[in-house]
């Protein structure tokens, strides 16, 4: 059974930083498409940013780009998502997801917010 379980999250000032970690187990290899999505309250989720674990490549929001940074680390199964320089419209639930390469890619995940997996998502509140 695949699991996915955020960490990470809480309360910043704008201008700080976070990082969100993603631990995922129970699936297979050919899962290898993770992204980062959040939700703010009244609006769609909408993808952050998302990485292949088999060939590093990345694709990342255009609102996000330059202040957040999507890594893996697959000896640990976790991915991570570096956010600096934060600002109150970041302010959201912070889901990851997992998807099979054979269905999504970096950009089709990230793009059409689609996924097979999804963690519970975690808090993150940028506020002063």
């Amino acid at each position: 059974q695949v699991q996915l379980v955020e960490s990470g999250g809480g309360l910043v000032q704008p201008g700080g930083s976070l990082r969100l970690s993603c631990a995922a187990s129970g699936f297979t290899s050919d899962y290898s498409v993770i992204g980062w999505f959040r939700q703010a309250p009244g609006k769609e989720r909408e993808g952050v940013s998302c990485i292949s674990t088999s060939d590093g490549s990345t694709n990342t929001a255009e609102s996000v780009k330059g202040r957040f940074t999507i890594s893996r680390d697959n000896a640990k199964n976790t991915v991570y998502l570096q956010m600096n320089s934060l600002k109150s419209e970041d302010t959201g639930v912070y889901y990851c997801a997992i998807a099979s390469s054979s269905i999504a890619s970096v950009y089709s995940m990230c793009v059409l917010v689609g996924a097979q997996y999804w963690g519970l998502g975690t808090q993150v509140t940028v506020s002063s």
